[in-house]
């Protein structure tokens, strides 16, 4: 404060004694003394300042001019004094001081994501305008960024108010196709777009972009904004600068442009329903859920645009996107809404959410289950789902084979082609979005009359290439699809029945699960997940010991944030635990069908010194402890998220809740349950990671990461083990391989190896070193024939390494060969 009227009376003494232009070299010294930080009480001094007359503001001008160019000034003494000089010179007549400093400083600021307000770089826009110049667009999208944390300030908004063009900021894909459209039609229908800040559009707003749609036209305006949508989330045209601890800004959608975004989602809902809207909003629901580094999701505000965009069109491709984004999605509030949107849905035409998201999967042009035949001229095309994936293929007039699209189709049926692409694409997407739905179908515990279910499931031209590879009770028998009927385990025709539910191992004997196994693989059925061939988890007596909680995946280390990945993706409830004093919840799954909540309990590890965090302070990895059932009404349990003991939260005098005793968890929940976080230690544990053979950093896991790597198999690697056991007689390489305990063993040319069946990590002759080979991300099963199960990435990453290791010799990898 004493500074502030110092600086003030200085102003006065300076005028009254005519030395203004040593009141340049006063202002600047200010600069220095309050850090470039104009704002605050600083304000005073800057209104003491623009109060002078015109002709003493000329003069303090030059002498920021003059102290611009002496040998003392320094970078910020020079951005300061341009600043200074935007400032003074307002309201006087044009002048052409420091123009090209000025514009140096700007080209500066349009490679920044934003600015500080306080730094007043508002004067220097306003400077440039005064002169009669336009504002480069890259300047203008950094101050229109930069508005959005200017608090408390009013200069800074009110210039940005006057940076009308462009109407969305460059810098992205999408938005600079948009800007190719110069009609002022256009131009005003983007601004309009730009308006969309709140979570809904009012009537006012949609009234308005009704209006604005009418002289372009409904179908021109959608096959216009389409192709923009596609190209939201694509790489910028221009890198903005980074700082080191901001996230990753450039993988971000600019906040601008994000509400634009928003507005064309609106918009789009207002037009006539056409199936390529419902996939462009489908697709920008989930480019908008990307995780972004240091972010989280891209821009969930867009994410949930999207999704009231689809709730508002009436059509079925609408509601198929809404019930396939359901199975899809797993940022909350945008579940949320999505729930919100079904329930209503289902509410209109008097049905459960279940039943609409079974009704909502549309038929994609095929006639029949899995496939489809398309006269396109004289030429045809064969659209069929093989597993789980669509596949289309050509014939010529003649019958015969073609191994791609026909010029005479891709010149005179240019629109049946597209569609006919488009509906792979669709298929492709809704096989997985249903592959997951009906996964989670074992805890939902659903029963379908027989006809229903037919109708729904076996008979559905889409439904149906997923539910005829699965096990099915019909009243009490179970039966399975194959040869053009539903069948009995003696292959005996089943063709009537009451009620159906989905087949689990857990309710029937071990001699059963082998049998229907041997029946699947008679019929050669791959099953799309797990089912026949799932792991089933019991009670053992250690559990039974403890009474209220399994240590069965205690003391496990996973990375965090894959494991928060995973947890979603299957249904439970997470918070990612930050290196701060704070406490939460244990990761935790509703199971309202039963009445119960299942938890995990965990707790962040950064390390002795807390270097293990990213630079967003998160717990790069976790340790983990008991699995626990509670009522699903009972108080929450939390514990601090560094570790220590978990306790309930309880309110207004509310009592604590007891764990349920294990014995009393229904065999299909516990074994379902434990099933998850079965699959969440053996993706996410860092005994998985073939590079952390010194344990990581500090070699502090390097205990835990051998016992991981190469100890006692878990569940899923006990099933993989018996169907390796099956699988390879079958393989080229079934001389060289082994099945003995724990390991694949495969001998080589030059080595014997010895493949873990449960990390996949390697240890080769002689005296059983370790090999370090990194799978490819996504490694491709190799050529093995028959597999009963589809999902299982280690299995494939097992294969793939037991295929080289065989044929060591051919080996060219300089970093495998030199471990050789």
């Amino acid at each position: 404060m004493g500074h502030v009227q110092r600086y003030k009376d200085l102003i006065r003494q300076r005028t009254a004694d005519g030395d203004l232009e040593e009141l340049a070299v006063d202002l600047l010294k200010a600069a220095v003394t309050n850090k470039g930080n104009w704002t605050g009480l600083w304000d005073g001094v800057l209104a003491r300042l623009l109060e002078l007359p015109a002709e003493a503001r000329a003069r303090v001008a030059d002498g920021l001019v003059t102290q611009y160019h002496s040998e003392q000034a320094g970078p910020n003494a020079r951005e300061n004094a341009l600043i200074l000089l935007g400032i003074v010179s307002r309201g006087l007549p044009p002048h052409d001081r420091l123009t090209a400093e000025r514009l140096s400083l700007l080209d500066k600021i349009s490679r920044q994501h934003s600015f500080w307000y306080g730094a007043r770089y508002e004067n220097l826009i306003e400077a440039e305008l005064a002169a009669g110049r336009p504002i480069a667009p890259a300047v203008v999208a950094t101050v229109r960024r930069s508005v959005l944390h200017a608090y408390q300030n009013e200069d800074l908004p009110r210039t940005a108010k006057k940076l009308t063009e462009p109407p969305l900021n460059v810098g992205e894909q999408w938005a600079e196709a948009a800007l190719r459209e110069t009609d002022a039609a256009w131009r005003e229908l983007l601004a309009h777009t730009a308006t969309a800040t709140a979570a809904k559009p009012s009537a006012k707003w949609d009234q308005q972009a009704s209006a604005l749609v009418g002289p372009l036209g409904a179908d021109h305006v959608r096959e216009t904004v389409l192709p923009w949508l596609a190209l939201a989330g694509r790489p910028r045209t221009f890198e903005l600068e980074r700082g080191p601890y901001e996230p990753d800004i450039n993988s971000a959608y600019d906040p601008y442009n994000a509400n634009a975004l928003r507005g064309l989602a609106w918009l789009l809902s207002l037009l006539p329903p056409h199936p390529d809207t419902a996939r462009a909003l489908g697709a920008l629901v989930e480019t908008s859920l990307k995780k972004v580094a240091g972010l989280g999701p891209c821009n969930p505000k867009v994410a949930n645009a999207g999704v009231n965009a689809l709730a508002r069109i009436d059509s079925e491709a609408a509601l198929a996107e809404l019930a396939r984004l359901a199975t899809r999605v797993t940022y909350k509030n945008t579940t949320k809404l999505l729930d919100a949107a079904l329930e209503i849905r289902a509410a209109a035409l008097g049905l459960s959410r279940e039943e609409i998201e079974e009704l909502a999967v549309p038929a994609y042009g095929l006639t029949e289950v899995g496939r489809a035949e398309h006269r396109l001229g004289e030429a045809t095309a064969l659209l069929e789902v093989q597993r789980s994936r669509a596949v289309l293929t050509w014939t010529s007039a003649s019958g015969k084979p073609v191994r791609s699209v026909p010029a005479a189709v891709r010149r005179d049926q240019a629109e049946e082609l597209k569609e006919l692409k488009a509906a792979v694409k669709d298929i492709d997407k809704m096989l997985s979005a249903q592959s997951e739905r009906l996964d989670r179908q074992f805890l939902a515990d659903r029963t379908w009359p027989y006809a229903t279910w037919r109708e729904r499931y076996l008979d559905h031209p889409l439904v149906g290439t997923l539910a005829r590879r699965l096990l099915w009770t019909v009243d009490g028998t179970t039966s399975g699809y194959a040869e053009g009927s539903l069948r009995t385990l003696t292959d005996e025709p089943l063709t009537e029945g009451t009620e159906v539910r989905l087949w689990h191992p857990v309710d029937h004997s071990p001699a059963e699960i082998v049998a229907w196994r041997d029946w699947l693989e008679r019929h050669g059925i791959t099953q799309p997940f797990k089912q026949a061939h799932r792991e089933v988890y019991l009670l053992t007596d250690a559990e039974r010991s403890t009474g209220t909680y399994s240590n069965r995946f205690a003391a496990h280390v996973l990375r965090q944030h894959q494991f928060h990945s995973l947890a979603a993706a299957r249904g439970w409830r997470n918070k990612l635990r930050l290196a701060v004093d704070d406490e939460a919840p244990p990761p935790s799954r509703d199971l309202p069908r039963w009445g119960l909540r299942a938890e995990y309990w965990i707790e962040g590890d950064g390390g002795a010194d807390y270097s293990d965090i990213t630079d967003s302070g998160t717990f790069l990895r976790l340790r983990t402890d008991q699995v626990r059932f509670y009522p699903i009404d009972a108080p929450e349990n939390s514990a601090h998220c560094a570790g220590g003991e978990y306790r309930m939260w309880l309110r207004d005098g509310a009592d604590p809740v007891d764990p349920l005793p294990l014995t009393d968890i229904p065999p299909l929940v516990l074994s379902e349950v434990l099933r998850d976080v079965d699959l969440f230690v053996g993706v996410a544990s860092i005994g998985n990671d073939p590079t952390w053979q010194d344990g990581g950093p500090g070699g502090r896991f390097q205990e835990y990461w051998t016992l991981y790597g190469f100890g006692e198999l878990n569940q899923s690697a006990e099933t993989r083990r018996l169907l390796l056991d099956r699988l390879i007689p079958r393989l080229a390489i079934a001389d060289r391989c082994t099945l003995e305990g724990r390991f694949l063993h495969v001998k080589g040319d030059r080595h014997t190896y010895k493949i873990h069946l449960g990390s996949g990590n390697i240890l080769r002759t002689p005296n059983d070193q370790y090999l370090c080979i990194v799978p490819k991300s996504d490694p491709a099963t190799p050529q093995s024939g028959y597999l009963p199960y589809e999902g299982d990435r280690m299995l494939a990453v097992i294969l793939s390494k037991a295929m080289m290791l065989a044929a060591d010799t051919k080996i060219t990898d300089p970093t495998i060969l030199s471990q050789l």
